[in-house]
């Protein structure tokens, strides 16, 4: 459903923001690729399967560079899910590092951003809900939430 109001996503408390991706840096090396590729959805069924983890919802985007961004509730349920001998995540890293390693085929990259409740802001406009707006519920950006030196400035509600 697209929104046609501007919105903003009144999402409480912390969120995690964790950006990851693959590149192809061989494109014809597709016996290198293809399970990293593969791994991710595996990976994303689980965890929207297992909302205790602490995932909240991704986004992602596909080129040559696939780049997945991903929002958690907090930095521990994000680095325990990283770490969990029965999860998807760990078997799906160590293969990588067996098939791949530093081979130069296939790029892996991620980065972590820790954003404190009222330090983030959010606006939408003929959008449905995306990002920020598909974790917290999405209302008008009026009035106190007008601008985004408003919406941060008010610290609480929707950041």
């Amino acid at each position: 459903m697209i929104h046609a109001a501007r919105m903003t996503a009144a999402v409480e408390g912390d969120v995690v923001l964790f950006l990851i991706g693959m590149r192809l840096n061989k494109p014809w090396a597709i016996h290198k690729w293809l399970p990293v590729a593969r791994a991710m959805p595996r990976m994303l069924r689980e965890l929207y399967q297992n909302p205790a983890l602490g995932f909240m919802s991704h986004e992602m985007w596909f080129s040559r560079t696939l780049i997945l961004v991903q929002y958690w509730r907090s930095l521990d349920q994000l680095m325990a899910y990283a770490s969990a001998r029965e999860a998807e995540h760990l078997p799906a890293w160590q293969a990588f590092n067996h098939a791949v390693g530093t081979d130069g085929s296939v790029g892996i990259w991620h980065e972590t951003y820790l954003s404190k409740a009222g330090a983030f802001e959010s606006v939408y406009a003929n959008m449905p809900p995306f990002g920020l707006g598909k974790v917290g519920p999405l209302v008008e950006a009026k009035g106190p939430y007008r601008s985004a030196a408003q919406r941060l400035a008010s610290g609480e509600g929707a950041n």
